[in-house]
């Protein structure tokens, strides 16, 4: 018996889709949003082709174009008015975030997912209030743009109290779940306890539970306005060669009451959103970031890639890794096509 051709049988047109072991759908993804205090009008974001930053005032008719692909779950990322060394426009009523929450609740049907993080907030960039650390001579971070002497580095401690302050605000506005995305050390537990404590028990938590120090974060930076002015993040981020790390970061958020697991970027690090999703029993999320959008768009702006198809297999690859969920920016793009 010739069984040579056997595999071929299942590869023809009409059979194909009947035996693919991976299909995604427009539920599958939450769509990033940018929502901008400083401005009457949208933006578009030269690096990231197709989206924009919106004002306030139009939040609800930006997140009526995405549920009109079918897609049903947005993620809210906000540009305050000002800034200070402390963030502290990010928890404020009137703040940027918590306005277009009230409006998109609301208005649609939205499931509204809010960034909680303070480094759109600072003036300096960074992701919570920054606390002085003397260093010894020749100790310098040589990869720093920072020229400040003491080196300064961002205060844990202080940063959970903002970052409780800030995800029970969003509740309050009537966010439907709350996604810190910091990488502070103890950052789940803080916030659950806050978010229970102000009686929002029912209010999810999606932790970046495993976010790496990367070099695909460029065009979101440019998006929020959220570049760091001097230094780096690599002291409270992961390092990219550590895939054991990523787990023990996962099992600390999972035990503190994280909801969902994030693994962010995506691509470059599907080998972690597999390891995640065989270990842990809570939904697993990926973060297709802006710099994985952006070159691609990039390649086929050159005609070295077919947009669509690779759009389609890129998230196809992070959803047959493992992820229930997947924050792209090629969530609208992708849902009309499946729909």
């Amino acid at each position: 018996m010739d069984l040579t051709h056997r595999p071929r049988r299942l590869r023809q047109d009409r059979i194909r889709g009947l035996v693919s072991e991976t299909s995604l759908e427009p539920t599958d993804f939450i769509a990033p949003i940018f929502v901008d205090a400083t401005t009457d009008e949208r933006i578009p974001i030269e690096s990231m082709p197709g989206h924009e930053r919106v004002p306030v005032g139009e939040s609800v008719a930006r997140v009526e174009e995405v549920l009109e692909t079918g897609v049903e779950a947005v993620m809210l990322f906000g540009i305050p008015e000002s800034k200070d060394p402390e963030g502290t426009r990010a928890w404020v009523e009137d703040g940027v975030i918590q306005d277009a929450t009230r409006r998109i609740t609301a208005k649609t049907d939205a499931y509204v997912i809010t960034d909680v993080c303070l480094c759109e907030y600072t003036d300096h960039g960074h992701c919570g209030p920054l606390e002085e650390e003397l260093r010894g001579e020749g100790d310098h971070d040589h990869d720093s743009a920072c020229e400040h002497d003491p080196a300064l580095t961002v205060d844990n401690d202080a940063t959970l109290e903002s970052l409780e302050r800030i995800a029970v605000s969003h509740a309050e506005a009537g966010a439907d779940m709350v996604a810190p995305s910091g990488m502070m050390d103890g950052m789940v537990a803080a916030i659950r306890g806050a978010l229970d404590d102000a009686g929002y028990q029912e209010v999810p938590i999606t932790s970046y539970a495993a976010k790496y120090e990367s070099a695909f974060y460029g065009p979101f930076r440019d998006a929020a306005d959220g570049a760091p002015s001097f230094g780096n993040r690599r002291h409270y981020q992961m390092d990219p060669a550590n895939a054991r790390e990523a787990m023990r970061e996962v099992r600390l958020d999972a035990e503190q009451g994280a909801d969902v697991l994030m693994v962010k970027p995506a691509l470059p690090y599907l080998d972690v959103v597999r390891d995640v999703r065989r270990a842990f029993d809570q939904p697993v999320a990926a973060y297709n970031v802006s710099g994985e959008y952006a070159m691609i768009h990039a390649a086929a702006e050159k005609g070295w890639l077919d947009l669509e198809e690779a759009a389609l297999e890129s998230l196809l690859s992070i959803k047959r890794a493992g992820a229930d969920l997947i924050l792209t920016y090629f969530a609208e793009d992708v849902a009309q096509r499946l729909g």
